[in-house]
């Protein structure tokens, strides 16, 4: 007797689209509209395949399965080469790293949410494929003037989206606020963010009037936050892609201070790596690659502490001199 096919492997999915997925090319094909206008809201819809995918996704929606929000917490399980991701019951996907394919089953009534694509179901997809395929997903926020990024890393804590949310009320573009993916190409760096929510600490609140508005939220991963889109704030705007010029090291001081000194490609590298995830020895060389690519960037110390747009105006003007 033969075991349920759960995920459907055959099934039909004659909808298929094409889009740049954090600078690799990914094929999606699918029996859902729902599935691909989540798709279309997350990465950049291409109109003709103009090559090979680098990856290819097989997303089956079961229009049987009546499940509905709240989902409970995704979890992840890997062995060797394969990994499965987990959403619910009914919903869930399985990656084969080796030949950079993703087949998935979803509920109609997760397919149907397009918040959940874009901060869960997407930003999860392109942390287990992102290395085989070259791409680096650093522990880092991010912003932009024009195309010109800011790569701003450093620990939890360490006031990543604090100060790129200072920065963005400053004329950058926001593009992330703790993950950023990293992709090389023509011998250049670019940086790639996803539509997810903006989370601040609840001290944000000393910096940020806007805040008092807003509401803290337990999302059964920690402490209470604010969550809340970046453009929800006034004067910030978000970007999607660009290209990074300079990478800051966040050492964040009980003080007032503002401290910048220069950082070796050397001990940038080390730190980077010290954040990311085990992964297959070709995805790993294939990462390595980008990440190297990433430390040729001017990198820079920030030993700093206080008012975060005052910090802001003063990294805005040591990049407009460097």
């Amino acid at each position: 007797m033969h075991p349920p096919d759960f995920l459907h492997k055959d099934a039909e999915t004659k909808l298929c689209e094409h889009y740049i997925a954090a600078g690799a090319l990914c094929s999606l094909s699918t029996n859902s509209e729902r599935v691909l206008d989540a798709a279309r809201n997350t990465f950049h819809a291409l109109g003709v395949q103009p090559g090979p995918a680098d990856f290819r996704l097989r997303f089956w929606v079961d229009d049987t399965d009546a499940s509905q929000p709240p989902w409970p917490k995704p979890y992840v399980r890997g062995l060797d080469h394969l990994v499965f991701a987990g959403f619910d019951e009914g919903s869930s996907m399985l990656a084969d790293l080796r030949t950079c394919s993703v087949i998935g089953r979803f509920s109609t009534g997760m397919a149907s949410d397009l918040a959940y694509w874009q901060a869960v179901i997407f930003p999860m997809l392109l942390t287990v494929v992102s290395a085989s395929v070259g791409i680096a997903e650093l522990h880092c926020a991010c912003v932009a003037k024009e195309q010109d990024g800011v790569l701003v890393a450093g620990p939890s804590g360490s006031g990543k989206s604090t100060l790129a949310l200072a920065l963005s009320q400053q004329g950058f573009g926001f593009l992330s606020d703790d993950r950023t993916f990293c992709s090389l190409e023509k011998a250049q760096i670019q940086s790639w963010g996803m539509p997810t929510p903006l989370k601040l600490r609840p001290e944000a609140t000393l910096w940020f009037d806007e805040l008092q508005r807003e509401r803290l939220i337990d999302r059964r991963s920690g402490d209470p936050a604010f969550w809340l889109e970046p453009e929800q704030i006034i004067g910030v705007k978000r970007v999607r892609q660009c290209r990074p010029t300079s990478l800051i090291f966040l050492d964040r001081r009980d003080t007032s201070e503002f401290r910048l000194s220069s950082m070796s490609s050397r001990e940038a590298l080390s730190r980077l790596e010290r954040e990311l995830t085990m992964e297959l020895p070709e995805a790993a060389a294939r990462r390595s690659r980008t990440l190297k690519g990433v430390v040729e960037l001017p990198c820079w110390l920030l030993q700093y502490g206080g008012q975060p747009h005052l910090v802001a105006r003063q990294i805005s003007r040591h990049l407009a001199e460097f």
